[in-house]
Order: C-alpha cells, then sequence, then structure tokens
C-alpha cells in the first residue's frame, strides 16, 4: 500500500508569548520576548529566578471549570489548545469520526505540579493527606488522555516522553499512523508545565538554567550568541491537527502545509550531552528529509533545538554542516527558544506551530539576544529581526538528554 500523504490543517497553542495561535506568532515575528521573573512559585532560594511563564490562562474559556480543576496545569494547556486546534481547523466534535481520530503527546515531566505536591504533603502530614486526585493528575499519559475524552478521540492515543524531543516525536508519530492508514486525523504536540520548584532547582544543580541575568530576563535566553549562559525554563503546549489529504480535500479544509518526513535516533552518548561531532542529530535530519523524497538542498529554513546552553549549540551547528555540507551556508536558521525559553517536552511542538506559520506566511521569525555569535556558531540564525523567505521545506530540529534526537520535515502544500 502506498503511503498516504498528511497535511496540517489546525493550530493551537499556550505559550509565554499568549494564548492563542493568533498572539504567539505575532509575538514571534516582532521579536518580542515572554521571558520574565517567575511568579507562580518561590523562586527567592533558587539560582535562577526566571522563565517563560504562560500568563492569563483562564482554562474555563474553553472547558468546564469543574472538570479542569481535575487536571494537572499541563493538562489543561493540552486540552485548551487542542480545542483551539480543533476549531482552527474548522471543526466540531460532531465531526470527528470517532474511530479514525488519534491523540499523541509529548511531555517531558508530566503532571510535575500535582507529583511535587503531592510529595510534599506525604512528607509533611502523612499518607492520608496527600491530595486525593494526585494519581489522576500526575502521570505523563494524561494530557494525551484528557483531550482525546474531550475529542471522544477512540482511535490510537499516545504519550510519548523522550525528554526535550517529546513534541517533535509525538508529530512525528501521528505523520506515520496517518500515513500507515492506522487513523485519518491525529491532534499532535506537546504540552508541558515544568516551572517547579523541583524542576527548577534540579535543573540549577547541573548548571544548565541561566542565572546571569536574573534582573534582565527578556535578554536571558540567548541561543548561538557568545556570551549565552544556559537555558530559562518555559511552559506551555502546542496542537497540530494532521490528516490525511484526502480527507482533508473532501471537506474542503484550508491546509497549511504537508508534513513529509520524520526521523529519531539515539546518540547513545551520554545521559545530558550530546554526541560532541552531532553525528546522532545530523544522521536524524539525513533521514528524515530522506522519508520525504528530498534533497538537503531543498530545505531553506531550519527551526533549530537552540536552547542556549554552551555545550548544545555548536554541537548542533555541527550537525547541521554534517548534514547539510555547503548548503548549510544557504539555510536560515532560528531559534524561538530565544523569546519564550525552552518548554522542554512541549518544545518542538510549539516550535512546530511557528515553523507551519512561517511557511504559510514566508516569514522567519528571528533569534534574538544574539548580538554576538558564538565562534563556533558561524551559519545564519537570523539574528534580532525576522526576514521574508519563500520557503519550499523546512526541518524542525529537536534533541534530549539520554541522546535523543527528533526531526520532521514540513513542506509547502502542491496538490
Amino acid at each position: 500500500m502506498s503511503r498516504r500523504r498528511v497535511v496540517v490543517t489546525g493550530l493551537g497553542a499556550v505559550s509565554p508569548l499568549g494564548n492563542t495561535v493568533k498572539e504567539f506568532w505575532e509575538g514571534l515575528k516582532a521579536g518580542k520576548s515572554g521571558i520574565g521573573p517567575i511568579t507562580q512559585i518561590d523562586v527567592s532560594d533558587l539560582s535562577s529566578k526566571i522563565g517563560g511563564e504562560v500568563k492569563g490562562f483562564e482554562p474555563g474559556l474553553r472547558m468546564e471549570a469543574k472538570e479542569a480543576k481535575k487536571m494537572d496545569r499541563f493538562s489543561q494547556y493540552a486540552v485548551y489548545a487542542g480545542l483551539e486546534a480543533l476549531e482552527d481547523a474548522g471543526l466540531r466534535k460532531e465531526d470527528l469520526d470517532s474511530e479514525r481520530t488519534g491523540v499523541c503527546l509529548g511531555t517531558g515531566q508530566g503532571g510535575a505540579m500535582s507529583l511535587e505536591e503531592g510529595v510534599a504533603r506525604l512528607y509533611e502530614r502523612g499518607p492520608s493527606r496527600v491530595p486525593p486526585m494526585t494519581a489522576v493528575k500526575a502521570l505523563a499519559n494524561l494530557g494525551a488522555a484528557n483531550l482525546a475524552i474531550y475529542l471522544n478521540a477512540t482511535g490510537p492515543s499516545q504519550c510519548l516522553v523522550t525528554a526535550c524531543a517529546a513534541g517533535t516525536d509525538a508529530i512525528g508519530t501521528a505523520f506515520r499512523w496517518i500515513a500507515d492508514g492506522h487513523a485519518d486525523r491525529v491532534f499532535a504536540g506537546g504540552s508541558e508545565a515544568s516551572i517547579t520548584r523541583l524542576g527548577m532547582a534540579s535543573f540549577g544543580m547541573i548548571q544548565a538554567l541561566s542565572t546571569k541575568r536574573n534582573d534582565d530576563p527578556t535578554h536571558a535566553s540567548r541561543p548561538f550568541e557568545k556570551d549565552r549562559d544556559g537555558f530559562v525554563m518555559a511552559e506551555g503546549a502546542g496542537i497540530l491537527v494532521l490528516e490525511d489529504l484526502e480527507s482533508a480535500l473532501a471537506r474542503g479544509a484550508r491546509i497549511y502545509c504537508e508534513v513529509a518526513g520524520f526521523a529519531n535516533t539515539c546518540d547513545a552518548h551520554h545521559l545530558s550531552s550530546p554526541d560532541p561531532e552531532g553525528r546522532g542529530v545530523a544522521r536524524a535530519i539525513g533521514l528524515a528529509i530522506k522519508d520525504a523524497g528530498l534533497l538537503p538542498s531543498d530545505i531553506d529554513y531550519v527551526s533549530a533545538h537552540g536552547t542556549a546552553t554552551p555545550i548544545n549549540d555548536p554541537i548542533e551547528t555541527k550537525a547541521l554542516k554534517l548534514t547539510f555540507g555547503d548548503h548549510a551556508r544557504k539555510l536560515k536558521i532560528s531559534s524561538i527558544k530565544s523569546m519564550i525559553g525552552h518548554a522542554m517536552g512541549a518544545a518542538g511542538a510549539l516550535e512546530s506551530v511557528s515553523l507551519v506559520k512561517a511557511i504559510e506566511e514566508s516569514f522567519v521569525p528571528p533569534t534574538i539576544n544574539l548580538d554576538e555569535a558564538d565562534p563556533e556558531c558561524d551559519l545564519d540564525y537570523v539574528p534580532k529581526v525576522g526576514q521574508k523567505l519563500e520557503i519550499r521545506a523546512a526541518v524542525k530540529n529537536s534533541m534530549g538528554f539520554g541522546g535523543q534526537n527528533a526531526v520532521v520535515v514540513f513542506k509547502r502544500f502542491q496538490g
């Protein structure tokens, strides 16, 4: 059986720049920073006191308040963004073929806030005072499960936990489900609510977080910059509606772009550091481009992982050079983490929403705060100001702890 074509027909976002795709994308185009002082937890004794918090989030705008109270924040984000994506795709829940609709979401930490609260109650007040909903808030798969319940999606449902590659892995997995005929429509992406005291403290202990600019948060996330000092923790959700092309055409859907290829690899090198030569990432990029039936020279834009950690950025640059050769210097590359921070398992999903909009509007969002590039990061990272660009095909690259690499190729839709 020939592989079916897969297109993107809907988008949803909850982000540090706004809780709709429109607010998110307009902020990115303007080079706006969504990073500020952390307000939702006590950071007085933490080394990093800044983050990409979701602001003004009101779950009751899209879901019943009593149902939202049963969810961890990461599940609320997933359902909220998923319902925006449903609406954006021109669909209602009643329009979905339940058995042919799936959900595939990634997360790094799942219900970390609920788990942290449960552990604190356990040790401070005893087992009988653990919040009764802890078990059904904290599990990592409950973001996907809650969205599936809201949509009555009884097709394939899965949660992928591959650290910071999870959102991209989920989109790629959903693409394969549809391409291989296991589903006709999948709500895919990632959700994360990782701004917790344990999350901030644990990443702070391994010196992964930015600490030099606690008093200047909008300039703290500096991917590929000479003076970078770590990533800025963030949260949010990005959801894409992926759909079989025939189904999309039959209902007259607006098609944003086509999902053309996917690959994932493992460095099998180190728990927190990528392979120093970028070989695993390069192989994933090359395999995804091949899976799309394209050549490296067909790629115009790379939405980089670009965390702003001292280790990651030069290695990702090496990987791009390994994959693209001389063409690497013709690529436009940018990291929106410069504006929203690192949303962990949701990062690749939010970055994919941005990439889809970039293809639609022929506009590459910038890497802000890039005053002077690291000498080892010598490609075109679209510094400070976004650029118009007709994008034929683009790569979304994600790299996660444990050596997890995930790459999805999107391309302009041509009937």
